[in-house]
């Protein structure tokens, strides 16, 4: 489904879709759990294991991600008057911190099994953790579609969770493979490749939270979304000049304040048809826009003639 499409089903539908696509991400994540914790306990490898913790704790962050997913899709009510959407943020920014977490403890734990002899890996572990990387990586794939088409942080994030499982997953499989061939000295391989993996998690977990953070502070959009409101507006009939364009991310969706200059001499009914016109205008560009509130003005030119 491309962008346009996307914007074209009703907010039910990108409900329906992006829990779809959560409730995917779960089941996967505890099948590979447990796989990966009963072969990593069972075939001595602690890349292995930590990479099922991590599986599991995605479970968790998961559940928090399709929770956010049903608030933020929660009409406006008296309390919300602009919607539940920050709910959106508010948990992919809880993921991105439990991410941190997650990475953290692998690493202190990964620190202490090089401090500690112990014994190498069992062979089979390495195709569990192949087999590993091929799913979770087609799950990243498929929810970062999702996350771009819905313009969703929290299935960005959780998408996320998949590609840095594929990560671990991966440098566990090159520890593994150099522990097996290296022979006796080389059992630590597997941790020091889980210690590497945590490091780029942590860089991934960073930029994830940054960009919760940013929803939540209504940061800007890209300048060319602003300047594709500006034109649909300036489109219509009577719509003279736009003085201010301010937008904000709420969850999946966009709102727009705008000043509109109309011309002066304009009675206040046509003055607010104009209006009503730029606000379906804007909408009907299919931006992700559900709302735009407009303040309107004379224009100045027009003011300085009369």
């Amino acid at each position: 489904m491309n962008a346009d499409e996307w914007n074209a089903v009703t907010t039910s539908e990108h409900l329906s879709i992006g829990l779809r696509a959560t409730a995917i991400s779960l089941a996967l994540n505890i099948a590979l759990g447990v796989v990966k914790l009963v072969c990593g306990m069972v075939g001595h490898s602690y890349a292995l294991v930590a990479d099922a913790v991590e599986s599991l704790g995605d479970v968790v962050s998961g559940v928090i991600v399709r929770a956010g997913l049903v608030i933020a899709a929660r009409p406006a009510d008296s309390n919300h008057p602009y919607g539940h959407g920050k709910a959106e943020p508010l948990a992919a920014l809880t993921v991105s911190i439990m991410l941190l977490a997650a990475a953290t403890t692998i690493a202190v734990h990964a620190v202490d099994e090089i401090r500690m002899p112990h014994r190498g890996p069992a062979p089979y572990t390495l195709v569990v953790l192949i087999v590993v990387v091929f799913i979770k990586e087609s799950m990243y794939r498929y929810e970062a579609r999702v996350s771009r088409a819905a313009r969703s942080t929290a299935v960005l994030c959780d998408a996320w969770h998949h590609r840095s499982d594929a990560i671990t997953s991966a440098a566990a499989a090159l520890g593994i493979l150099i522990a097996l061939v290296g022979g006796p000295g080389y059992e630590t391989a597997d941790d020091w490749a889980a210690l590497l993996a945590c490091c780029i998690i942590m860089a991934n977990g960073l930029l994830l939270a940054r960009a919760s953070v940013h929803e939540l502070m209504d940061t800007a959009p890209a300048e060319s979304l602003l300047e594709v409101v500006a034109e649909a507006a300036l489109a219509v009939e009577g719509a003279l000049a736009v003085e201010k364009v301010l937008i904000r991310k709420a969850g999946p969706h966009y709102l727009v304040d705008m000043h509109l200059e109309v011309d002066p001499l304009l009675p206040v009914r046509d003055g607010h048809a104009i209006a009503h016109k730029v606000k379906d205008a804007i909408i009907s560009r299919q931006l992700g826009v559900t709302d735009v509130l407009i303040h309107v003005e004379p224009h100045e030119l027009c003011s300085r003639t009369m």
